[in-house]
């Protein structure tokens, strides 16, 4: 026992002092095969102003153009953050790669996560009191990637304050002492220094914030830092940034068998059906590479139908309120709720989002929250809150899968691992999966790592995705915004002529995060074609970036921008379907629809609309609610 400690703190002071590496192998190399030269060739292919992302059709072409004796080198089956992110590292290694998804990008989890990019506090508290250097790992590499994930999508992410409430003296000393110590462990990856606040300075920082509760009284907080994200919108920049590198990605198409060699069984690709069109191609590659996330067992079982199960699927739930539940700029993080659980209120796009539960769950593809887990956030904040907190004010809510790796120890999902899983199981198929949306570059790198060594690849160099920036934020700076609302009109059509209106910061703002500095592409479609209009009342969504994300984003449905291009659907259901038709007939226009395809169209987002169970009247207009 005494030496397990000892090594958990020597591994501490390792990290303290900055020398994380020493405790994990490099995450990228510049080698003596051309590694740097390969590294500005890929940064001027994906921030090149001109660039577009290869048309679908294209990108079907080259999958169903390979052959056996001319296969891809890595089949990626999963559009996920990990999947994505598997695509771009084996791309950037000089890789033939391709890449499906049978829904869209970030569909799945990578669009449902509680949008924090954190280092693992709850990691680290176990790992010191637990004694358990696994997890102490885990805590090291989130940190080094969440500093990455901030710096590679600046646009996308940043580093936002944690206010954590202190109810008696020891609770004050514990957090802060706590804290520190994350601060001290961060080392060089830093964001800010981790402070305390008086009970008066909380309220003014966090104006709901109750002073007092049952039998307690504020005794002060704790502010930390970690990040935040955009998260389904990075999950797209690196699918289009693999995409501008080179790999042949494609969504809506689906996996229904494996390809295998005759004689050895071995995987050699995939037959894939196009979810559009209804037709199947075969596509050969030298390695297959799982990241289905939750369905990385039912992918598991096209290469064996009686294989055992490698994750356990976690339901984590969230709200979005109004924003006047939390100051802009501040988020809330209660550590122990009635039944020991993190609970958290942070400000997200405008809104507050809220939650979590975490409990098993069967898997979905369209997975719902039950009412008595909205009610259990609900009551869970209250309790910290001095306004009331009424079911009325839910403008939006889900559920997302966690797909952890299994232990077949554990008694419940709280004290699995978070860490990941890499495994070639079948010969010619790598899978990988659990870990977390903060690790996928480290989890891609692994996964990459061992498909190589698998199919015996000749990659021109190592990693180099860990200070590559993604589509759009090579040269993004906060203040690109004020050119578009320079440069650039909102136009309008009504009533047949076109209405001029100026691009204001809000819109502006909106733009310049979501787009990065490909921004300004939107904002000539909205001055150009006249689609400067907002979508819906009190949200800056413009319908130019309808037109926009179907042309350079792979948009090929209205869930596809409800929910992941833009996030209406996650901020306030009602709005979403206010504005569902309108997206239909942009899309329309963009994708040739026909009247039939539109219909379908409607369906298919109603039945994804009701899934975020929302009340039909929680209305929220312009930052007031009625």
């Amino acid at each position: 026992m005494r030496l397990r400690h000892a090594t958990v703190v020597a591994a501490i002071s390792v990290a303290a002092g900055g020398s994380y590496f020493a405790l994990r192998s490099p995450s990228f190399s510049f080698n003596d095969r051309g590694g740097a030269t390969a590294f500005e060739e890929l940064r001027r292919k994906i921030s090149d102003p001109s660039a577009v992302v290869p048309p679908r059709a294209a990108q079907v072409s080259t999958l169903a153009g390979t052959t056996a004796a001319n296969p891809l080198d890595v089949l990626v089956i999963g559009g996920g953050a990990t999947g994505s992110g598997v695509a771009l590292d084996a791309v950037t290694r000089g890789l033939r790669v391709g890449l499906v998804e049978r829904e869209d990008f970030a569909s799945g989890t990578s669009s449902r996560s509680t949008k924090l990019i954190h280092g693992g506090v709850r990691y680290l508290e176990k790992a010191v009191f637990n004694l358990d250097y696994g997890q102490l790992k885990l805590v090291f590499h989130a940190l080094n990637e969440r500093k990455q994930l901030i710096a590679n999508a600046p646009h996308l992410c940043h580093a936002l304050p944690c206010m954590t409430p202190c109810f008696s003296k020891f609770e004050v000393l514990y957090f802060w002492a706590g804290l520190k110590f994350y601060d001290l462990v961060a080392g060089k990856q830093l964001l800010h220094l981790s402070r305390y606040y008086s009970a008066k300075e909380s309220s003014e920082l966090f104006p709901t914030l109750a002073k007092k509760g049952k039998d307690r009284t504020l005794k002060g907080t704790i502010v930390y830092y970690d990040g935040q994200m955009n998260d389904s919108r990075v999950n797209v920049a690196i699918a289009c940034s693999a995409a501008l590198a080179g790999a042949a990605v494609l969504n809506y198409a689906e996996v229904v068998s494996f390809l295998k060699e005759g004689g050895t069984g071995r995987i050699i690709g995939a037959r894939i059906r196009n979810n559009l069109t209804g037709d199947e191609f075969d596509t050969y590659a030298k390695v297959v590479v799982n990241a289905a996330g939750p369905f990385c067992d039912a992918v598991r079982t096209l290469a064996d139908k009686d294989v055992k199960p490698i994750i356990c699927p976690s339901s984590g739930v969230h709200i979005v309120l109004p924003d006047y539940y939390s100051p802009e700029g501040m988020g809330l993080i209660v550590p122990k709720t009635k039944d020991g659980r993190v609970v958290f209120m942070l400000p997200w796009l405008g809104r507050t989002v809220a939650g979590t539960t975490d409990s098993q769950t069967p898997i979905t593809m369209l997975p719902e929250p039950h009412e008595d887990e909205i009610q259990f956030i609900l009551d869970a904040i209250s309790d910290y809150l001095n306004v009331k907190v009424r079911r009325t004010d839910v403008l939006s809510a889900w559920s997302g899968i966690r797909p952890l790796a299994l232990d077949p120890t554990a008694k419940n999902t709280e004290s699995i691992s978070r860490d990941h899983v890499v495994c070639e199981e079948y010969p010619g198929l790598v899978t990988i999966t659990g870990g977390k949306w903060t690790t996928y570059r480290g989890m891609a790198q692994d996964a990459v790592d061992a498909a190589i060594k698998a199919g015996k690849l000749n990659a021109t160099n190592d990693c180099l995705t860990h200070d590559l920036r993604l589509v759009g934020g090579e040269g993004w700076e906060n203040s690109h915004f004020t050119v578009l609302s320079q440069q650039y009109l909102r136009n309008k059509l009504s009533h047949g002529k076109v209405v001029p209106g100026e691009m204001d910061s809000v819109a502006a703002k909106h733009l310049s995060h979501a787009y990065g500095t490909l921004a300004h592409r939107v904002a000539a479609i909205a001055q150009d074609e006249n689609l400067g209009k907002r979508l819906a009342h009190g949200y800056p969504y413009l319908e130019a970036e309808v037109a926009y994300c179907a042309r350079e984003e792979y948009c090929e449905s209205a869930v596809d921008f409800l929910a992941r291009r833009c996030r209406l659907a996650f901020l306030d259901t009602d709005a979403a379907f206010k504005a569902l038709p309108r997206v239909i007939q942009i899309l329309a226009t963009e994708h040739k629809w026909d009247k039939s395809r539109q219909g379908q169209e409607v369906e298919k987002a109603n039945q994804f609309l009701q899934t975020f169970k929302a009340l039909k009247n929680a209305q929220f207009h312009d930052g007031k609610h009625n």
